[in-house]
């Protein structure tokens, strides 16, 4: 049995990453390299990536953060196309 998110280590890399990307507007997307730049270490978009991949915090909108080639990437918590549903439902042209 899994343990609830709220009961999973973090590290505080990922904290950083999950408050980063908490600040990314309902609507709007960011790609990963943002999202490095956003917590000051802009080579780290794939660690980047990583975190966002673990998450499974539902109050962070990981499905907002996208590749720099605007293809959505992938989705920890239900894959590309559940990505590309929250999107749409946000009001994002995919």
């Amino acid at each position: 049995m899994q343990k609830p998110y709220s009961e999973r280590p973090i590290t505080s890399f990922q904290k950083r990453v999950a408050e980063a990307v908490k600040k990314i507007p309902r609507g709007e997307t960011r790609t990963y390299q943002d999202v490095a730049e956003m917590i000051g270490q802009p080579f780290a978009c794939r660690a980047v990536g990583n975190a966002l991949n673990k998450n499974r915090n539902p109050n962070v909108p990981c499905h907002r953060v996208i590749r720099s080639d605007g293809s959505l990437g992938g989705y920890g918590m239900g894959g590309a196309e559940q990505k590309r549903r929250r999107l749409k439902e946000e009001g994002v042209d995919i």
